[in-house]
């Protein structure tokens, strides 16, 4: 018998910042300290969160601890977001119920149940909500942590439900916390860089959600402000060849860097 899937509602965000609950005010008591003590930081675009009603906020992905940082921004900018984050992170004791009970949405990646989260995601946003989305899905493949070709999904999510999207860059947190490493890095203080660019127009594919050229076209867009503000963070040029997770032989998600490893063992 297959499974009949009820697309997701939610209650309008409530509480202050917006979206916030005992389980956000719980963990952010813990968790801001804690980002203050090990980190300076270089917040700037603050003011183009939108207080109130839907909005998509997307950033690029180079280290575990990038979801706290950016949490933390938008906190404090006055919207406490939902993540759609790989289900592994919900089943970690304690962790995971306080996740949960903030009400972050758990994901099956590259499994046939991934696509759910494109329901929860558009439910959201009806709802009012502030949706945080990292486009590529998983940290960064590129050699030098610029952003790779993202998957089409924050296309469709902002071409449906024509939320504003607003772009977002942050830097320093691979320093704070290696990329594929769980160990924070304790004896300095380490800035952060994360800048809201102003919100994107995606008008031009409205109607558009089921054309994958288009979607291939919208993502590119979305990525190339993100990677511009990234450009003047670093003070670098990005690649004029963009990574490519399709045309690579790594795999699409987990640590490849583990991965490799113990592959050459193997081997030996």
């Amino acid at each position: 018998m297959s499974e009949i899937f009820v697309a997701p509602t939610y209650a309008p965000p409530t509480g202050k910042p917006l979206g916030s609950n005992k389980y956000w005010k719980f963990g952010t008591s813990i968790l801001i300290p804690i980002l203050l003590a090990l980190t300076k930081r270089d917040w700037r675009g603050r003011e183009n969160i939108p207080a109130s009603g839907p909005a998509i906020v997307i950033c690029n992905h180079i280290s575990y601890v990038d979801p706290l940082v950016f949490a933390h921004f938008l906190y404090k900018s006055g919207r406490a977001p939902r993540f759609i984050g790989k289900e592994s992170v919900f089943k970690v004791p304690v962790v995971g119920k306080i996740i949960s009970g903030s009400g972050q949405i758990p994901v099956a990646r590259e499994s046939k149940y991934a696509g759910r989260a494109l329901e929860h995601a558009r439910s959201l946003l009806i709802s009012g909500h502030c949706l945080g989305v990292y486009p590529e899905g998983t940290l960064t493949r590129d050699p030098e942590l610029w952003p790779q070709i993202a998957k089409t999904g924050i296309a469709r999510i902002a071409i449906m439900t024509k939320a504003p999207v607003i772009p977002c860059a942050q830097w320093g947190d691979q320093n704070l916390m290696p990329r594929y490493s769980n160990k924070i890095v304790l004896w300095k203080r380490h800035k952060i860089s994360l800048w809201a660019g102003k919100p994107l127009d995606f008008s031009p594919w409205y109607g558009k959600e089921d054309d994958q050229e288009a979607l291939i076209e919208a993502t590119a867009y979305a990525m190339k402000a993100i990677t511009d503000m990234l450009e003047q963070m670093r003070g670098e040029k990005r690649p004029e060849v963009i990574f490519d997770p399709h045309n690579s032989d790594l795999p699409r998600i987990g640590n490849f860097i583990k991965a490799e490893k113990l592959k050459g063992k193997k081997k030996k």
